[in-house]
This record gives C-alpha cells, structure tokens and sequence, in this order.
C-alpha cells in the first residue's frame, strides 16, 4: 500500500529488551535500520545512556527517536545545574512519560523501555507506548521482534500479577549473567523470524560497580 504524501511517519524496525534484577539491570537492542526491504546500516545502536544508571532503548522512527534522546539529555542537563545530582531512573521514567505525553496529539513515533537502578540499588526496567503511558515491569521488549520475544520472557521469568496484594517485586530470580545468557538466546531467535532484527546486539549492563557493554554478532540476511 503506497503511503499518504503528507505521512511524515516511517518504522525503521529493530527491538529492544530490558531485564531488571536484585541488583542489576540489562538492557540490550539490535543495531540493524531498515526500511522496507532495504538495511540502511548493520552498525546503528538504539540504546542512549542518559544518566550514570539509567539507559533508553528506543525502537521506531529514528529522526523521532533522535530528537527525544536529545531532548531528553537537555532536559536532564537543565536538571544537573539546578539540583547538582544526576536524575534518578525513576524520576528519568516520570520525565520520559511527560515528555510523550505533551506531544500526543503529533507523537514521537518512538517505542521506549527504560532500565537503571532505583535509589535502594534494584534493578528497575519502565515500558511505555507511544504517548507516554507507562509502568514499572521487571522485564519488557518492544520493537518489530517484540511479539516474538514476550512470550519465551513469560514463560522463563514469570512476573507476579500486579493485582495480588500485598504487592510482590516484579525483579526477576536470574543472576546477572543467565540474565544476559537469556537476552542472548532471545535475540538469537527473534533474528530467525523478524527481518528488521539482526546484524549485531547490543548489551549493556548496569549494576552498582559500573555501567558496561557487549556485542555480539546476529544474523545477517
């Protein structure tokens, strides 16, 4: 179907997961953007570090995603002269739902998880949709290869419900590296099926020691 040519909207794929833990937090995306049936680049990352342990991954339209990363880390920039701290994820999380929500009557066509630690050192992962709704999960993927992706995250981690009482933690039971070993097993199969997920993954890891990253190759074609 030939798009309006007033559309000023273009999905340029890709997924992104978040895992929170006990004490850690992963967040890992693709690094393919494509439009169509065409890859523009195998090399694009889609995850922005916008404080010491706070990371966005976005997936979507990427002139939105760049503008809202960059509007985001001005945002926060501002916040850092006049509190003279970094932003915590959680007030990160409530800043990001704002920030979409003002422009929903012209959205940001950007799907965001968000993932840190908290200011008592858990992992925390916020999911949103496109206009700024949000909720605090212990795990979330968005993207192309999302539908594919959930389901096995269901099967391995099981969040509680949010409607038991008293409210249980939604942080997954995993230790920090069956955490990456299960982000990479996903990828792994999502590439399979999705042709806007591949090329290359990203990881990055978040405790309280330090913030790092790892790559590793996905599929090609």
């Amino acid at each position: 179907m030939a798009l309006r040519r007033d559309w000023v909207y273009e999905n340029n794929g890709g997924t992104c997961v978040a895992i929170a833990g006990a004490d850690y937090c992963v967040v890992a995306a693709d690094m393919r953007l494509s439009v169509g049936y065409s890859i523009l680049t195998r090399d694009h990352s889609k995850i922005c570090e916008l404080a010491d342990k706070c990371v966005l991954a976005s997936s979507g339209f990427q002139g939105d995603i760049k503008a809202l990363h960059k509007n985001l880390a001005a945002r926060h920039l501002i916040y850092q002269h006049q509190h003279n701290k970094q932003m915590s994820c959680p007030a990160m999380a409530q800043l990001l739902s704002n920030t979409l929500y003002y422009k929903r009557f012209f959205p940001y066509y950007a799907f965001n998880v968000l993932g840190g630690l908290d200011n008592e050192g858990k992992g925390c992962v916020f999911t949103y949709d496109a206009v700024g709704s949000y909720e605090r999960v212990g795990y979330s993927a968005q993207g192309t290869g999302a539908t594919l992706i959930m389901p096995v995250l269901d099967n391995q981690l099981k969040s509680p419900s949010p409607l038991l009482l008293p409210a249980r933690d939604a942080v997954t039971p995993l230790s920090e590296s069956e955490a990456v070993d299960l982000v990479k097993d996903v990828f792994a199969s999502a590439t399979e099926r999705d042709i806007y997920t591949g090329d290359k993954l990203e990881i990055v890891v978040i405790n309280a020691a330090a913030t790092r990253r790892e790559y590793i190759e996905l599929r090609k074609d």
